[in-house]
């Protein structure tokens, strides 16, 4: 049997980016509040948000998509401990490489956050009618309040790409997106 304390203690002793308490909290009380049962989510890591997101209910269905090797074993190790396999369905792949099928209630974006733009614009046809798209790390540490502070040159590029992800979701004509100063910076988009 798995327990979520261990993997919070894998992902910090080994550097693991998962997302914040607090920002778990609302998806979760999300998928809860809207019924979610089908997931899809852009960024393993090692499993826990979709084994946390699993858990709100025996009915939810998730398909998760990591591109790292080493990570697709550590998540996939750690959905056996919890027998969650049956229920998440994990992709051994870079994401804009998947052509995913199916209609899901929840796209969560939580990988490469250079690629955010693209990730939304390749999936965003995969969500049902009421379905949103949830975007993690919109804040990335605080960083893209204050760019020009920045002294690594990749840092700034990656926060440029950032700010200009939630450019393209203020100013989306299809979408309506909120933004949710929790955890590291959430939005929730809505088709119009």
């Amino acid at each position: 049997m798995g327990s979520i304390i261990d993997l919070e203690k894998y992902a910090k002793e080994n550097k693991v980016p998962i997302i914040s308490k607090d920002g778990l909290k609302f998806i979760v009380e999300y998928i809860k509040k809207h019924k979610v049962k089908n997931i899809l989510e852009i960024g393993t890591a090692i499993g826990y948000s979709a084994i946390n997101m699993a858990k709100v209910d025996d009915d939810i269905k998730i398909t998760t998509i990591e591109r790292n090797e080493k990570m697709y074993a550590e998540a996939r190790k750690n959905i056996r401990k919890f027998s969650l396999e049956k229920r998440i369905t994990l992709v051994l792949k870079d994401a804009l490489e998947v052509n995913a099928v199916g209609q899901y209630d929840l796209i969560f974006i939580d990988a490469a956050k250079a690629q955010y733009i693209n990730f939304f614009e390749k999936f965003k046809n995969n969500l049902t009618q009421n379905g949103v798209i949830i975007t993690d790390n919109l804040n990335f540490h605080g960083l893209t309040k204050n760019p020009e502070e920045i002294q690594s040159k990749n840092l700034k590029a990656l926060v440029k790409k950032i700010n200009k992800y939630k450019e393209f979701l203020k100013n989306n004509q299809e979408f309506t997106t909120k933004f949710y100063e929790i955890g590291d910076g959430i939005s929730i988009s809505k088709r119009n």
